[in-house]
């Protein structure tokens, strides 16, 4: 008989397996489950050297899957000023002057995530010059698609009087001639944060290219540290596995380091991320990818694509013209006919594909790719749409019928996790307000649904993201109810994140032999009202048979 090396006890076990759904305690052989049953079974297998711990009547549940989210960017804005949707522009004055004050050697003043509304009619870079007149000042939205900048900082990276960008990136210019300071996508912004030194971190997401020139030994350490914070932070709240939405070969050899030091404690997957300018002939770096890095704590697997931007900013790719805004619908990255090709030569490799695709009309032809795609080559690969944030009506069938996987990220909807109504609500229009954030039909219809953060756009703890999926009102009585139920929501962040990933053979519910990944809560979270949710500690987190975190409240 094999000796547990740990074991669990006394614990309210949601397994997420259907073949046995409750549970009383799991023991643990290395880095796999050895089994999962009562408290008397388990307890057989514990010897005298077996770590024991109690979970004391608390839920334990397969280790989250956080399936959306940016690592190395999160780790490195931990450190950054959070205004956490300030609305006020005095208090947000308040806020950024003592902490620019507080680091007077920073090249680039960043802050995080203002409201969107708090210019109102004045000019960003007006507003902001009264803020912090003398040096470069950077507000990033909570969606990271725009950023506001000052006057010092427009000049300094010297597009205060305008830059060309591809269609759907925009440095917005005003009246006087001179940048408003609004800048639209990756493209308009990047000169500005490159003032701070972040432009390797935002690298995987704005260029998908590596660093050139090469980091120094001391910038690598710099984003050693990133991402070893941003690992360390995701263990802390249950997070065993992380799907990457950014990605370039440089990451994927950071996190190789990290392993190396033994200080990877998360499992993370990197795409490939794939950006308009590129060549076809670029995807063989996807292939490389895979081949160098596929293993169970390191992976690449995908090719990334943005297919539009966000709502907020009007870049999001739609049918209709935005309201208010005659002719404008924003456009899409990649035109029909490349996305198919380059989705078919993609799904040819074996790899998944996921894509940012939030307005309808970016979402459909994502779909005619895929479409396209599984009709050149035959595959079942499980590909996967990221955000969907109003489907068209004929659309949401059409999630099942191709087997597409529905990345959710329930934080993001207007009204949840402290997020304001506007001007998201105004954007959609009041007669599609019944397809966004559909988040029931698009589970009715049959689509697999992983549910996510999109960190640092939102917070990374996953029970934020439930009390987001379990609580959210509807915005008006006439637009339906579409709140999880808390098994529905669970499964989302467990097996549904283990099997948009591909590997809910080795993940994403307790049962013997599958890997040893589990998180204990504070508390029954079946037991408390779904209010309280939010507010609930995680406890324990185990990957891999190891203790990743444990809290010390």
């Amino acid at each position: 008989m094999t000796i547990a090396d740990r074991i669990i006890v006394n614990g309210a076990v949601l397994t997420m397996d259907s073949c046995m759904p409750n549970a009383e305690a799991i023991a643990i052989a290395d880095d796999r489950i050895l089994a999962v049953g009562s408290n008397l079974e388990i307890e057989a297998l514990a010897g005298p050297e077996t770590d024991r711990i109690d979970a004391n009547g608390a839920t334990v549940l397969p280790g989250f899957i956080e399936s959306h989210m940016h690592l190395f960017i999160g780790g490195a804005e931990l450190g950054n000023l959070h205004l956490d949707n300030c609305a006020d522009p005095d208090r947000m004055r308040g806020l950024i002057r003592d902490y620019a004050a507080s680091r007077p050697d920073l090249p680039l003043v960043v802050c995080q995530s203002p409201d969107y509304g708090v210019f109102g009619d004045t000019l960003p870079r007006v507003l902001l010059d009264i803020i912090l007149p003398d040096r470069p000042l950077a507000l990033v939205g909570h969606d990271h698609h725009t950023v506001w900048a000052n006057t010092a900082a427009l000049d300094a990276a010297g597009i205060l009087n305008g830059m060309e960008t591809d269609p759907g990136h925009e440095v917005v210019m005003g009246p006087d001639g001179l940048a408003t300071g609004a800048l639209y996508e990756p493209q308009a912004y990047e000169p500005v944060m490159c003032l701070g030194g972040q432009e390797r971190m935002m690298l995987g997401l704005n260029t998908g290219r590596d660093p050139d020139p090469a980091p120094t030994d001391a910038e690598r350490e710099e984003d050693l540290a990133h991402l070893k914070r941003g690992l360390d932070h995701c263990a802390a709240q249950g997070i065993t596995s992380i799907v990457n939405m950014d990605g370039n070969v440089y990451t994927l050899e950071l996190l190789e380091e990290l392993r190396s030091r033994g200080e990877l404690n998360v499992r993370v997957r990197v795409p490939f991320h794939f950006v308009p300018d590129m060549e076809v002939g670029e995807l063989e770096t996807a292939r490389l990818m895979n081949k160098r890095w596929n293993d169970d704590w390191l992976s690449c697997g995908f090719v990334k694509f943005f297919m539009d931007g966000v709502i907020d900013s009007g870049t999001a790719f739609m049918t209709n013209d935005y309201p208010g805004r005659p002719g404008h619908r924003s456009t899409g990255r990649f035109t029909a006919e490349r996305f198919a090709d380059l989705a078919t030569r993609v799904d040819a490799l074996g790899l998944q594909i996921a894509v940012h695709a939030i307005g309808d009309a970016a979402i459909a032809r994502t779909l005619d790719g895929i479409a396209a795609a599984r009709a050149a080559n035959g595959s079942e690969i499980r590909h996967r749409i990221e955000h969907l944030e109003l489907v068209a009506p004929e659309d949401f069938d059409r999630l099942a019928e191709l087997g597409v996987t529905a990345s959710i990220q329930p934080a993001h909807a207007p009204g949840c996790a402290g997020l304001p109504l506007e001007p998201t609500l105004t954007n959609i229009g009041r007669d599609r307000w019944k397809d966004a954030f559909a988040w029931q039909r698009l589970a009715g219809s049959g689509a697999l649904i992983a549910l996510a953060s999109d960190w640092p756009v939102a917070d990374v703890s996953v029970m934020v993201g439930l009390h987001a999926a379990v609580t959210r009102e509807a915005w008006v009585a006439d637009v339906p109810d579409h709140r999880f139920k808390l098994e529905a929501a669970l499964a989302g962040y467990t097996i549904g994140g283990a099997k948009a990933e591909q590997t809910e053979a080795k993940k994403g519910s307790l049962r013997e032999g599958k890997l040893a990944d589990i998180v204990i809560l504070d508390g029954d979270i079946t037991g408390i009202p779904s209010s309280d949710i939010g507010g609930m500690r995680i406890r324990t987190t185990i990957c891999g048979g190891a203790v990743t975190y444990h809290g010390t409240g």
